[in-house]
């Protein structure tokens, strides 16, 4: 079972996790932060009480300790002690009363031998989470009772995650301290430059900043941040919360943004910020509604071009000899229709870890660094925030994109809102002067409110970048704007608003999951899969995250190997795992190339994991009104084992996905029913396949459907994530990156093969 069926027999109900209506936008990673959270506090509370226990019920080799499951953090005795002295009272039925309460006193402890002891460390190190088969195989092996086994597995792993977490909070609470200390060199710093009787400025706020003030604000945002990377990755409090400890009025005081002690920021006043984003919204209504001259089609393509001559005329533009001749400009635009609640969509695009997780395959870190104007708090009308992404592709060939930007909503009328971006130069310049190698001009999307609960999104793109070399495999893609454009944006948000409508639908069929029976069961694997799509995302680009590795295979692709480390992370396997990613140029069409590799009934012409086994999908769930859009449990049976494999695949009108991680078979069982799947670890592989954006034209003018060909190549990127060593410390070898290489040339090999395109 999961480890999530071992601390709560009964799965919480769906609305838990999503407590709004049907077309509600809170994803399910926030709350499975607060699934986390709980768990981790429970382990607290369980392993204080075996280290404050009588003396003597310590957690060591040949001592005596009290058995007490992770889940359990009562005062009372444990369940097996429980057992023990009901079986003594009733032998001592014909006892005297004294007798019978000189029994009820005494606690029955357990002593584990040292040999018992070294035997169950060394299955723990291999598997914290052993199996109902396992325990009996050693209970049988040690001479103990199963249940003694499986109670001193729990209280290893709470001993553990206790640990862990006293460390993270010594962390956490020694970033704060040093936040407080900037705080108040900051508070300082502003009352020398204030009269001490009246409080007036003595300096003039609309000149520049001294240099000093300005650093200590840099250093501030940058301190606020890592509190904010502590605290994700602890998963105990919501990001722009404080913890119990630190919930004092003072230390709230001293946690406030450094608007509450500037009327500006950088030297930028409240009115004059707003006077610019209200400028970018109008330039943004604009560039969303006005046709030619501005915007052109384009005869080849269908897309719209931006005619920049005109655009300039319109709105003006930089001198020539400001520093940004070396700059390239991006600009798009595209419209769509989702399905999604107007005033949800709105929540999402200004809560940062919504805005992520609602575009996981475009945003690899997202921040909201201050809060400009509050706006209206009943609708969001008028709320303004200064806000940092990281822009990604699914490829660690292709640099991600870092950006500051003020984002301003804005409700146009009562079913119309907008939403702009806008980079601001003074301050850019004072956050860090490396990430102006991107911003964004006036861009955004204009959503209007239709009936049946769809919505007609408009969406412009438009970006000024410094210019870089960019690999010739994706240069025409990206230098197109098709990578970071408004159809990739769009396409992502229709692809995750369609997901989210089936997953809260309750008529969707599913005679094709005999595994999956109930409603429940379906929405637990539905999340599951989507974390796991999630987690991919995040593994495989090229963002801050991760520091990448290039090697050379024997069949001439160039690899990517990047290593991490997993301490504490239940949903993830814990251990040393290491990621190879490669990404080629195949000549095939891109949605052949994904129906081929999300069909079981050909799994086996590339997954050397199936070891020539058959394949049997037993659960097929829709989560999107394409075919390919699926989640599917397969079973590969083979002379050696028998593996389950959970597969996500999703393909929107820019990219598709195929995305797939062998499973725990009871975990899964256990998940298919209903139980909660936040616990149940998952290490995903998979594939991104990208249009090459080289659409080739016919040679010939024919009626003739099959002399037509426009199709063009994919940019192909496979991905790797295997578990090396199941010990945090241990060290990455060449054996394993040896291993992971030859899985990516032979799984390469074999596509090629099976597609014939070995020349490609």
């Amino acid at each position: 079972m999961c480890a999530a069926d071992m601390s709560n027999n009964n799965p919480p109900p769906a609305k838990d996790f999503f407590p709004s209506p049907a077309l509600s936008l809170s994803l399910a990673g926030i709350f499975r932060h607060g699934a986390a959270a709980a768990e981790v506090e429970g382990a607290t509370t369980s392993n204080m009480e075996v280290e404050e226990g009588e003396e003597g019920s310590t957690i060591g080799g040949g001592e005596r300790m009290e058995e007490m499951s992770s889940e359990y953090s009562g005062p009372s005795k444990s369940k097996s002690e429980e057992d023990f002295e009901g079986d003594e009272q009733e032998d001592d039925e014909g006892c005297d009363g004294d007798n019978k309460n000189k029994k009820k006193k005494r606690k029955k402890y357990h002593r584990h031998t040292a040999e018992q002891i070294r035997f169950m460390e060394a299955l723990f190190k291999e598997s914290p989470h052993p199996d109902e088969k396992q325990r009996q195989q050693l209970s049988k092996q040690l001479g103990l009772a199963p249940r003694q086994v499986k109670f001193w597995f729990q209280n290893r792993r709470t001993q553990i995650k206790a640990i862990q977490e006293r460390h993270e909070n010594s962390l956490l609470k020694t970033e704060i301290e040093k936040l407080r200390e900037k705080n108040k060199t900051l508070r300082e710093t502003i009352n020398k430059a204030c009269c001490p009787n009246c409080g007036v400025p003595t300096t003039n706020r609309d000149g520049s900043m001294p240099t000093e003030e300005q650093q200590l604000r840099i250093e501030n945002a940058k301190l606020k941040s890592e509190v904010e990377k502590l605290r994700a990755a602890l998963g105990k409090y919501a990001p722009g919360t404080m913890s119990p400890s630190c919930s004092t009025s003072h230390d709230q005081e001293n946690m406030k943004s450094s608007l509450d002690f500037y009327t500006g920021i950088f030297g930028l006043d409240e009115s004059r910020i707003m006077d610019m984003v209200n400028q970018a919204m109008e330039e943004l209504i604009k560039m969303a509604t006005m046709g030619e001259p501005l915007w052109l089609r384009s005869f080849e393509t269908g897309r719209e071009i931006l005619n920049y001559d005109e655009y300039l005329k319109e709105f003006g533009g930089e001198n020539s000899d400001d520093g940004r001749t070396k700059r390239s400009i991006e600009a798009s635009r595209d419209t769509g229709v989702i399905f999604a609640d107007i005033h949800r969509i709105v929540q999402c695009f200004l809560d940062a870890n919504q805005w992520k997780e609602m575009f996981p395959c475009l945003i690899s870190k997202a921040a909201t660094v201050d809060i400009i104007c509050k706006g209206e708090v009943s609708n969001n009308d008028g709320v303004a925030q200064l806000m940092f992404a990281e822009l990604q592709m699914l490829t660690p060939m292709v640099a991600t994109r870092e950006v500051y930007f003020v984002r301003y909503c804005k409700q146009l009328s009562g079913e119309k809102w907008a939403i702009v971006d806008v980079s601001i130069d003074k301050v850019e310049d004072n956050i860090d002067m490396s990430l102006m190698k991107c911003r964004k001009r006036p861009s955004g999307c204009i959503i209007e409110d239709k009936s049946n609960g769809h919505c007609k999104v408009t969406w412009v793109e438009h970006l000024e970048c410094q210019r870089s070399t960019v690999h010739s495999m994706f240069r025409t893609i990206v230098n197109s704007g098709l990578a970071f454009g408004a159809r990739h944006w769009i396409a992502t948000l229709q692809l995750q608003c369609e997901r989210l409508v089936f997953f809260m639908a309750t008529n969707v069929p599913m005679k094709d999951s005999t595994g999956v029976a109930t409603l429940a069961g379906r929405k637990s694997i539905l999340k599951l899969a989507q974390r796991m799509t999630w987690s991919f995302c995040q593994a495989i680009s090229a963002s801050s995250f991760h520091t990448w590795t290039k090697v050379t295979s024997k069949t001439g692709e160039d690899i990517r190997i990047s290593s991490r480390k997993n301490l504490n992370d239940p949903g993830e396997s814990l251990g040393l795992i290491l990621c190879a990613v490669s990404s080629v140029w195949l000549p095939v069409y891109h949605n052949v190339l994904f129906d081929f590799l999300r069909d079981e009934a050909r799994r086996t012409e590339w997954d050397i994991m199936s070891s020539g086994g058959t394949v049997q999908s037993i659960a097929n769930l829709a989560k999107g009104q394409d075919r390919g859009n699926a989640v599917t449990i397969q079973t590969i049976k083979s002379k050696e084992n028998n593996m389950w494999i959970l597969q996500d695949s999703c393909t929107n009108s820019y990219e598709s996905m195929v995305v797939y991680a062998p499973v725990d078979i009871t975990g899964i069982q256990s998940v298919m029913t209903g139980c909660d799947s936040s616990n149940l670890a998952i290490l995903p592989s998979g594939f991104s396949i990208v249009p090459d954006g080289l659409e080739s034209r016919p040679m010939v003018i024919t009626s003739r459907r099959e002399e037509k060909n426009t199709e063009g190549g994919s940019l192909f990127t496979i991905a790797f994530q295997i578990l090396t060593n199941a010990s945090p410390t241990a060290k990455l070898t060449m054996e394993s990156v040896d291993s992971v290489n030859n899985l990516v040339s032979c799984t390469l090999r074999h596509i090629r093969t099976s597609l014939h395109c070995e020349d490609g």
